[in-house]
């Protein structure tokens, strides 16, 4: 599949104003997935394996895999954490 002669995608071509979400290949991708996914894993490494704080992050992460998977992410960027990685890893 060429994309060579497709315009550049926007984020208001992916969710217009007003919406929170879209389905992409059979999944309904939230607004903010990215940034909050993204927020969880940054956090992560400021905590205590093992608490009820880590676990919690942990949980939310793994809420959130499936999603950056559907939208490609994985295709072009590959997690530093190895305990992110295996979160996204199990979500495939």
């Amino acid at each position: 599949m060429s994309h060579a002669h497709q315009p550049a995608v926007r984020p208001e071509d992916v969710l217009p104003a007003g919406i929170d979400s879209t389905a992409i290949n059979g999944r309904t991708v939230r607004k903010g997935s990215v940034a909050a996914f993204v927020a969880n894993a940054v956090r992560l490494d400021d905590l205590t394996e093992g608490t009820p704080e880590y676990a919690a992050l942990l949980a939310q992460l793994r809420e959130l895999a499936p999603a950056l998977r559907t939208i490609g992410l994985l295709d072009v960027f590959e997690p530093r954490s190895p305990v992110v990685g295996q979160i996204l890893a199990d979500a495939a």
